[in-house]
């Protein structure tokens, strides 16, 4: 049952990394005011002049802290449990075996010793 959550948390938190990234490419920059003053109509929007901005930013924060939480749970589960990591993928493996190649004299030279 844990490997069920730790999917579900796994899929949960890939989610939230791309509504975060999703949030912060919404968000205006620090020179879009300038845009704003000569007219660009954000004054008659939904959240009105400066809540979209409020809006984005909180919900931004929000969600990169439901990030953070969920980044420490997915390494408390993986450190907790036996999810097979990179480390384990070559375990079983045996070495490959290497051929040692000695280079052959010419006729009349010694082979130093």
């Amino acid at each position: 049952m844990g490997s069920f959550w730790f999917s579900l948390l796994l899929v949960l938190h890939i989610l939230l990394g791309c509504s975060v990234i999703g949030f912060v490419l919404l968000q205006h920059g620090k020179g879009a005011d300038m845009g704003a003053a000569f007219g660009s109509g954000a004054s008659g929007s939904l959240f009105g002049s400066s809540g979209s901005a409020n809006f984005l930013s909180r919900t931004t924060g929000i969600l990169a802290a439901f990030f953070f939480v969920s980044s420490l749970t997915l390494s408390y589960f993986a450190s907790k449990s036996h999810v097979q990591g990179p480390s384990d993928l070559m375990e079983g493996v045996a070495a490959p075996v290497v051929p040692v190649v000695v280079p052959a004299s010419a006729p009349g030279q010694d082979i130093p010793k």
